[in-house]
């Protein structure tokens, strides 16, 4: 089960108990009649949970996190090539930093996950690149440029080529430079 469905669970479950928790409290809180003198406080009646509210709660809440959980499958990932740049300024207007990637096909904002030979950094499409003879000369398509900062970080070299997995981790909603071309399907998991 992925990490974010196991979340999800956790807190459907969490919010189960906490609306059993709330029944009981409001109940105790709830003004009664005071008790007959043929009444002890252990027989007082108590107020009876609504199973069918529970169910349909815990039912949502599993719901929710299977869409979740669907969702983060359907996201990229694969095997790509990926080059370095170093630009004064980026697509997005953000000045260039460590965290900085260039992507033609993903949406500007968007949260990639690379990993070299079992190191892994996290960054934000923040620019456009390869240019298409770039992503076409390679033997996989070089669909993600990294900055030189984080190409140096997980291989040793600033200006460097080499083959990576990525990881979509999350949509962004900027600009798209291209939709179409030399590795687009790899980019949006198709291939």
């Amino acid at each position: 089960m992925h990490k974010r469905a196991r979340q999800a669970v956790t807190a459907a479950l969490a919010g189960t108990t906490l609306l059993l928790g709330t029944a009981t409290t409001a109940a105790a809180v709830t003004p009664q009649a005071p008790p007959t003198a043929s009444l002890s406080h252990a027989d007082a009646p108590r107020p009876a949970l609504d199973p069918v509210a529970i169910g349909a709660a815990l039912n949502a809440a599993l719901r929710a996190a299977a869409e979740d959980a669907k969702r983060a499958a359907a996201l990229p990932s694969g095997k790509a090539t990926a080059t370095s740049f170093w630009d004064a300024s980026t697509a997005s207007g953000k000045r260039m930093r460590y965290a900085t990637l260039a992507s033609p096909y993903w949406p500007l904002g968007t949260k990639v996950k690379i990993t070299y030979r079992g190191k892994s950094a996290v960054g934000v499409v923040e620019d456009f690149g390869p240019a298409e003879w770039a992503v076409a000369q390679h033997d996989i398509p070089a669909i993600v440029d990294l900055s030189e900062k984080m190409m140096a970080d997980l291989t040793g070299v600033a200006s460097n080529t080499v083959h990576v997995r990525f990881q979509v981790l999350k949509w962004g909603k900027g600009r798209v430079y291209r939709h179409s071309g030399t590795g687009y399907d790899l980019a949006m998991g198709r291939s």
